[in-house]
């Protein structure tokens, strides 16, 4: 992953320039974990939650084929609203930027992009996890992989 192909929000830019604490947060439990305007509140809320402990907050999203590290607050409300909005794991990326698609990040793709940018705190509303009968249809999320 190429860091100059990711839109990184300027003040969190600027924090990870100068050293400055950043959160990464995912964003699948806004688009596809809660429902509107429910959604959008709590992720604004957890934002405010990561500013009052004095980082950060950057909140992860793929949006018509470009990464994106912080995401502002109308693209909050995008992600929040936008039913068309996928959900990408790791293994998503390429096919999504490929296509110029948009979509939620999961735990795997947002520690991904993270990664790229130099984040290295994440918070995480749940990870995926083994499929019932994993063993042998090997339903494993790549969530468990990347951690």
């Amino acid at each position: 992953m190429n860091k100059n192909e990711i839109e990184i929000r300027k003040d969190v830019a600027d924090a990870l320039r100068t050293g400055a604490p950043v959160v990464a947060l995912e964003s699948t439990i806004i688009a596809h974990g809660m429902p509107y305007p429910q959604n959008m509140e709590t992720a604004l809320a957890v934002e405010d939650i990561v500013r009052q402990a004095g980082a950060i907050p950057a909140t992860i999203a793929i949006r018509d084929g470009k990464m994106k590290v912080g995401l502002t607050r109308d693209e909050i409300e995008w992600i929040a609203k936008d039913s068309s909005v996928l959900k990408a794991s790791d293994r998503d990326i390429p096919f999504i930027l490929a296509r110029k698609l948009s979509a939620a990040t999961t735990v795997s793709a947002s520690l991904a992009i993270a990664s790229a940018v130099g984040i290295n705190v994440f918070v995480t509303g749940g990870i995926g996890g083994v499929g019932p009968d994993g063993y042998q249809t090997l339903d494993i999320s790549s969530d468990l992989i990347a951690l």
